[in-house]
C-alpha cells in the first residue's frame, strides 16, 4: 500500500488505475507493535493501524480485501484472484505488477502444531487469537518457541501479561543475530527477568491433553508444562506464487530485483518488502532482511518508478533494534561468522562504557563490540547491548557502515556531548579508538 499511494501521489485516476488485492482484514498495520499491544502497552489494536481501507479508497486506489492471488500470468499479463469468502475467482490484466507478499512465519512440521493454543504472531488476526487464548487459559504458563526478535519480544510481552515464561531455543544463546558472547548477555538478562531460559533444544512436538489443546511441548529429554504456545522461529520470504510464476529466485528464497525494485529480467514488474533479497552493502552478497522499515522504504522507490518517476534502493547494513523489558539491543552490519563466511579477514573488541557520564545521575553499563577489517579499518559491524539510551546508538554505526567509514576515521566524528547525554568519548567511538588500535598494532 505504500508503492500504491506514491503511485497516486504522482498519477491521479484518469492517468493510473490502482487495484490492490489484500486477502487479510486489515492493510497498513503495524506488525512490529503486535508484542506490545499483547503486553497492554498499546492498549487499543487500532493504534496498530496507519490507513484503514476506507481511506485507500477514498484516494482511488481499487482496494479488494479478502481477495487472494492465486496465480500469476507473467506471459498474458493478468493475475487470478480468488474471493476468500465466496470462492469466486476472477481474471485482472495489468500493465504493471507489484509483488508484495510478505513473509510466512516457519512452522515446524511436527505433532501437535496446529493445535488449539499455538499461535504465530505476524498479522493482527494473530494478535487478536493469541489474545483470546491468553483470557480463556486455565493456567499461567507460557513456552515461546525460538529466541530471535519476536521469540525475545514476545517473552517480555507474556512476563508482561503475569504468566511463568519458559524460553526454548535451538542455538545456545538467545538472538542469533548477535555473537554468541553479546547472546550471553542477553540470555543473562533474561533469566535475571524471571524467564526460564533453555538453550541447544529442539522442539519435537506438541503435546495436547484430551479435549485436544496444547498442555506441554517436548524435546528429545524433556518436557515443558505449557497453557500457550507463541512460536517465534522466524519467517521465509512468501514468493510460492513468483515461482509458479517463473520470476527469479535468490539464495535465501526471496524475488531477486535491480535498484529499481524491479524483478530481474521484467520490465513492467516490482517486487519490495519482506518477499524480497538485497544487497548488504557491507558484504557485497545478497540477504533476506524481514524489516518494516526496509518494506516502507521498497514501497516508496517502487511507487515513484511505478508512476513513472525514478528511484532506487542502494541496498542495506542489517541494522536492528529490540529489547526485553529495560534491557535494549541492538546490531548492524556484520557479525564474525558472517565475515567468515565471505571471506573477510577482521579484528574484534569489545568494550564496557556508561550511557552518561559516570558521574551523572543515572549512568548505566552498556556492552559495545565492534568488528573492522585487518589491514584497511574499514567497519565491519556493530552489536551494542545495555539499558538506557544503548540501542539507538547503533545508529552511529549504521551511517558509518553506509559512508564505508574506518574505525579511525570514525573516532574523529563530531558528536553531540552533554553529562546527561554521553561521555565524553560515546561508548561507539571508544569501541572505535580502541579498534583502529587493534587495527594499527596487526599491521605493524
Amino acid at each position: 500500500m505504500s508503492a500504491a499511494s506514491q503511485a497516486r501521489r504522482l498519477r491521479g485516476p484518469d492517468e493510473l488505475e490502482i487495484v490492490a488485492f489484500e486477502r487479510g482484514h486489515f492493510t497498513s498495520f503495524s506488525a512490529c507493535g503486535i508484542p506490545y499491544w499483547v503486553s497492554g502497552d498499546v492498549g487499543d489494536r487500532d493504534r496498530l493501524i496507519a490507513r484503514t481501507p476506507e481511506e485507500h479508497r477514498a484516494r482511488d486506489i481499487d482496494l479488494r480485501m479478502r481477495t487472494e492471488v492465486t496465480e500469476i500470468d507473467v506471459a498474458a499479463g493478468c493475475v487470478r484472484a480468488r474471493d476468500v469468502d465466496s470462492g469466486v475467482e476472477s481474471w485482472t490484466s495489468y500493465d504493471k505488477l507489484v509483488i508484495a507478499t510478505g513473509a510466512r512465519p516457519i512452522r515446524p512440521d511436527m505433532p501437535g502444531a496446529d493445535a488449539p493454543g499455538v499461535h504465530g504472531v505476524q498479522t493482527l488476526d494473530d494478535g487478536e487469537a493469541l489474545l483470546g487464548t491468553l483470557a480463556r487459559a486455565r493456567g499461567r504458563r507460557a513456552v515461546v518457541v525460538g529466541a530471535g526478535y519476536i521469540g525475545v519480544e514476545m517473552a517480555e510481552a507474556l512476563i508482561k501479561c503475569g504468566y511463568e515464561v519458559t524460553v526454548v531455543n535451538r542455538g545456545r544463546e538467545p538472538m542469533s543475530t548477535l555473537d554468541a558472547d553479546m547472546g550471553r548477555l542477553v540470555r543473562e538478562a533474561m533469566v535475571g527477568l524471571g524467564i526460564t531460559m533453555v538453550g541447544d533444544r529442539e522442539v519435537t512436538k506438541v503435546l495436547t491433553g484430551e479435549d485436544g489443546r496444547v498442555r506441554a511441548v517436548a524435546t528429545q529429554d524433556a518436557e515443558y508444562p505449557a497453557d500457550v504456545v507463541v512460536l517465534g522461529i522466524g519467517v521465509r520470504p512468501e514468493t510460492g506464487l513468483a515461482r509458479a510464476a517463473g520470476l527469479p529466485l535468490g539464495p535465501h528464497g526471496g524475488l531477486l530485483t535491480d535498484r529499481a525494485m524491479r524483478v530481474r529480467g521484467h520490465e513492467n514488474i516490482w517486487a519490495g518488502g519482506d518477499c524480497v533479497e538485497v544487497l548488504d552493502l557491507v558484504s557485497g552478497q545478497q540477504r533476506h532482511v524481514p524489516l518494516g522499515t526496509h518494506a516502507n522504504k521498497h514501497g516508496q522507490v517502487i511507487g515513484t518508478n511505478a508512476g513513472g518517476g525514478y528511484a532506487t534502493f542502494p541496498g542495506v547494513v542489517g541494522t536492528a533494534v529490540s529489547k526485553v523489558c529495560d534491557l535494549e539491543i541492538a546490531r548492524t552490519g556484520l557479525r564474525e561468522k558472517d565475515a567468515r563466511r565471505v571471506g573477510l579477514q577482521f579484528e574484534t573488541v569489545v568494550v564496557e562504557s556508561t550511557s552518561r557520564a559516570g558521574y551523572y545521575p543515572g549512568a548505566s553499563l552498556m556492552t559495545v563490540k565492534m568488528l573492522a577489517e585487518r589491514r584497511t579499518g574499514r567497519l565491519l559491524g556493530v552489536q551494542i547491548v545495555g539499558r538506557e539510551s544503548a540501542a539507538k546508538r547503533v545508529d552511529i554505526a549504521a551511517v558509518a557502515l553506509t559512508a564505508g567509514m574506518t574505525v579511525e576515521q570514525m573516532t574523529a566524528l563530531d558528536l553531540g556531548y552533554a553529562p546527561p547525554f554521553s561521555p565524553v568519548w560515546d561508548p561507539v567511538l571508544v569501541a572505535a579508538r580502541k579498534a583502529a588500535t587493534k587495527v594499527r598494532e596487526a599491521g605493524s
